[in-house]
């Protein structure tokens, strides 16, 4: 698509990026509501002053000799945000109060030894990494680029101001963007940037997005501006070919803020120094489903249908969201991230170090603020009830009634941020999480390497699934759901799909799942298996985020998970449930206090799991 459309035009009069006002366009920035400036000011007072953490080579040599990755990336992170926090109060006051500080932060950032994390300091993927940066030849990795773009955006936005105090450091930002960045991304070939071989994942747009951001944001289109747009373009077909039509994110919701999102800031810069060339790729459709994704994986309120590394609880709806159904012409869309931004309380993502990020919320908020005013309350029937999704190129099946959500995964475990997750389910009652799928804890050195299975959270035994004799489900595209089959209809919809293919097992045969939301009654979840041995050797494994209680009742047993609903379970034999502690930083995010494992052996060949809500 990209290159197709690059392709009709010469690309001779390209123009600087100018979609957002630097900070000497007064007017512009006076637009932006008065109390949000305010808040901007605020936030940027808190660290007049400050103190940049300093970073050292043992800090950069941590990961590699403990597979700690978290305490370099606090620091380099911190450094970002808080001079964004100092950018986004002077260009809404414009008095020089911040520059010193802001000045403070881009010397030291153009001054550290690299930009990439250590964590991806290596020029093959999946090799492994140096345990310290060759500054002679930069690797490009997801937070050099955004450096860069951070950088880049800094600088542009202040360039009056900051060349008034000394003309060297718009030239320090130039030099240090032409070396980390622009040079390497035009010599050197980075697995991200594809090669129609290569499988892409979010690393392809978002790396993307912050070349073209700090490209395009100098004071003069980069003599080698055709170049880079023609690079990009590549790159951005090759990220699209990855996904199906239906626009369904395979690395989940939280992923899609760095997928889908980014690939529609990568849009924005190249329609704005392309002369709008590129316009016409937001009325593609799988484009335009891309951008929807968000809505129809969401469950209520901050939850989301998760899998794979993403969160349940995957972040709010902010200005990009909000942008890119107005750019697709879905008012569905922009009244979901509008909703959602008030839902939040308009707070400034304090966190975020995109610094294009933050003044895309500052030119919508007011925007943001007024559109579609109370849809959340009006159209609550039809966001909960009606919105059944079932994504084939991720096997992803959603239904839903007044009640209850059902997700549940088919597909394989090829996928990328992959968890052993083929078949696993998820159930929301009254917007509340019931059966759960975990997460993922903080990255370390061991997430991403051959050991990476070993770690709890990606194991199949700790998603709603079964193990037979204690064998769990194996890793790698040729372990996937089979026969899969489905409907969604108005009175029920459902799913089924044989489970062995994501084993290797030799006493099952058979492992037969279906799925089914019978609308306004309940969730049935019915498993048989074949083969030989016995039933007390297939165990399935149901995660609760509250200890259920269980007792024997009328033949069955019923799982009551606090006042949410009841799970009676038919052909069940023993269960056990433990506790598990959360105590990494990233699950308590999602989950604050334990999670439980309930292990259910099977009574026969077939179990029965009927959900209902309440008690």
């Amino acid at each position: 698509m990209f290159r197709e459309i690059a392709g009709r035009s010469d690309l001779t009069n390209l123009t600087v990026f100018d979609g957002y006002p630097p900070a000497s366009d007064r007017k512009a920035w006076e637009r932006v509501p008065e109390s949000y400036r305010m808040e901007l000011i605020r936030e940027g007072e808190r660290w007049l002053g400050y103190g940049y953490p300093p970073i050292y080579a043992s800090d950069y040599m941590e990961f590699c000799r403990t597979g700690n990755r978290s305490r370099f990336e606090e620091k380099q992170f911190q450094r970002r945000t808080v001079l964004n926090a100092l950018v986004m109060a002077e260009c809404a006051e414009y008095e020089g109060r911040f520059l010193d500080d802001i000045i403070n932060g881009i010397v030291l950032i153009c001054e550290e030894a690299a930009w990439q994390l250590p964590a991806h300091n290596t020029y093959v993927r999946d090799a492994p990494q140096h345990i310290l940066p060759d500054v002679t030849r930069p690797v490009i990795d997801l937070f050099a680029a955004e450096t860069g773009a951070v950088v880049g955006m800094a600088e542009y936005l202040l360039r009056d101001a900051l060349k008034a105090v000394s003309p060297v450091i718009s030239k320090m930002v130039d030099h240090s963007l032409e070396i980390r960045v622009f040079g390497p991304y035009l010599k050197e070939h980075f697995w991200w940037m594809g090669d129609g071989k290569t499988s892409m994942n979010n690393w392809t747009s978002w790396c993307t997005q912050n070349v073209l951001t700090a490209a395009f944001t100098r004071a003069a289109v980069p003599a080698a501006g055709r170049e880079i747009i023609g690079k990009a373009c590549e790159s951005l077909d090759y990220f699209l070919a990855e996904y199906g039509e239906d626009g369904c994110c395979d690395e989940g919701a939280q992923y899609y803020r760095h997928a889908g999102l980014t690939l529609f800031n990568a849009m924005e810069v190249l329609n704005d120094v392309c002369g709008g060339i590129f316009g016409e790729l937001y009325k593609e459709k799988k484009i335009a489903n891309m951008a929807d994704y968000i809505r129809r994986v969401h469950v209520a309120g901050p939850y989301y249908v998760n899998f794979a590394d993403c969160s349940p609880k995957a972040g709010p709806c902010r200005a990009r969201e909000y942008l890119f159904g107005k750019r697709t012409g879905n008012g569905k869309l922009m009244a979901f991230a509008a909703e959602d931004y008030r839902r939040c309380g308009d707070k400034l993502d304090l966190q975020e170090h995109n610094l294009m990020y933050r003044v895309q919320a500052a030119f919508a908020h007011e925007e943001m603020t007024e559109y579609g005013n109370g849809w959340g309350e009006e159209k609550a029937g039809e966001s909960k009830r009606g919105e059944d999704w079932y994504f084939p190129s991720a096997g992803l099946f959603i239904a839903r009634d007044e009640r209850f959500c059902l997700a549940v995964k088919a597909g394989d475990n090829g996928d990328s941020h992959n968890h052993n997750d083929v078949g696993s389910f998820t159930v929301y009652c009254d917007g509340r999480p019931l059966f759960i799928d975990v997460g993922v804890e903080s990255y370390t050195k061991k997430t991403f390497s051959p050991k990476r299975y070993e770690i709890w959270t990606m194991q199949s035994r700790y998603h709603n699934l079964p193990t037979f004799g204690g064998v769990m489900e194996r890793d790698g595209k040729q372990f996937g759901a089979g026969q899969v089959e489905y409907e969604l209809g108005r009175e029920k919809s459902w799913i089924s799909m044989e489970l062995i293919g994501a084993y290797e097992t030799c006493f099952v045969s058979s492992y037969r799942r279906r799925a089914c939301l019978e609308k306004g009654r309940c969730v049935r979840i019915t498993d048989r298996w074949e083969g030989d041995g016995s039933g007390e050797d297939v165990v399935l494994s149901l995660m609760t985020c509250v200890r259920p209680e269980t007792v024997q009742r009328e033949g069955e047993l019923w799982m009551h998970v606090a006042d949410m609903g009841v799970c009676r379970i038919a052909g069940g034999g023993a269960a056990v449930t433990e506790e598990i502690p959360v105590t990494d930083p990233r699950l308590k995010t999602a989950w604050e206090h334990s999670i439980f494992r309930t292990l259910v052996t099977f009574g026969g060949r077939e179990m029965t799991l009927t959900v209902s809500g309440g008690r």
